[in-house]
């Protein structure tokens, strides 16, 4: 972090196929070691699959309700008082939303079993459609702890 400057958000380019900055930044999330084509390769096959299976359903439509799906709300935070640490209940800024729920859907597609990864990244994004995969499993998850903890509210600054 610079200590005198702000540092301006860079521009997102939308990809060409849907336009959207949505997927491009999940694209830019899937790509590892700068692999570009590879990651347009699983995004797109799985696309493609989520068109084959859901007929009546656009597949942009489908990860974008998919991704809203799975932004938390709520996060806890460690908070050291005295001796004790509390789990502190926080509400979480849109843009840290938007890359936990990106970051889910990517990890949960790769810990699936079998298949191509554009076949398990198809299946994870219809999942949580769905209200069913592992991603949604995080998201009410993460919401149970903030719950819970949710006496130590007062502990936020």
């Amino acid at each position: 972090m610079p200590r005198r400057k702000i540092v301006a958000k860079r521009d997102i380019t939308p990809d060409p196929i849907y336009n959207s900055v949505l997927v491009s930044k999940f694209i830019n999330v899937i790509m590892e070691d700068g692999k570009r084509g590879a990651a347009e390769r699983i995004f797109y096959g799985a696309m493609d699959k989520i068109a084959d299976k859901m007929k009546n359903e656009k597949p942009e439509e489908v990860f974008a309700q998919a991704i809203e799906k799975a932004k938390p709300v709520l996060e806890v935070k460690s908070r050291r008082i005295g001796g004790a640490t509390y789990q502190v209940p926080i509400e979480i800024r849109e843009e840290r939303r938007l890359a936990l729920a990106m970051r889910w859907l990517q990890r949960y597609s790769i810990a699936r079993n079998g298949k191509s990864m554009a076949e398990k990244m198809a299946d994870e994004l219809m999942g949580t459609y769905n209200g069913e995969s592992a991603t949604c499993k995080k998201r009410e998850d993460t919401h149970k702890m903030a719950e819970a903890n949710k006496a130590f509210a007062h502990y936020k600054w």
